[in-house]
Order: C-alpha cells, then sequence, then structure tokens
C-alpha cells in the first residue's frame, strides 16, 4: 500500500463501482474475491500479519497533511 497510494481494499471498492456502474449486480465480497483470489475472510486468515513499526511509520508519512 505504501509504494502505490491505495490498497487492495480500494481497488476492490473502485471494480464493484465500476461494475454497478455496467449495471452488473456486484457487492463488496464479490469484488474482493475477485482481487484476492479468493475469499477475503481466508486471505486475511493466512495472510495478514499485523504491521511492524517501520511499516507504520512509513504509511504515516505517506499519508501526512500539511
Amino acid at each position: 500500500m505504501t509504494l502505490s497510494g491505495f490498497c487492495r481494499n480500494c481497488l476492490s471498492r473502485w471494480y464493484m463501482e465500476a461494475a454497478q456502474e455496467a449495471g452488473l449486480d456486484m457487492d463488496k465480497e464479490a469484488a474482493r474475491e475477485i482481487i484476492y483470489g479468493m475469499p477475503y475472510s481466508e486471505w486475511r486468515d493466512k495472510y495478514q500479519t499485523e504491521a511492524t513499526d517501520a511499516q507504520k511509520a512509513a504509511f504515516a508519512k505517506s499519508h501526512k497533511h500539511d
């Protein structure tokens, strides 16, 4: 996320909104499954870990508003 400025959840939300604008019936979970390649809950349980202090600092720096 720090490198791109957005996360997969943002991408899945944009994907869902575009699908809905095109007249397709898609909810948040369906969009996340497409982006993550599996149900989000499964991905989270397998891969998501707590961010390190360095990662948190980099995120805070990249989202600093002056």
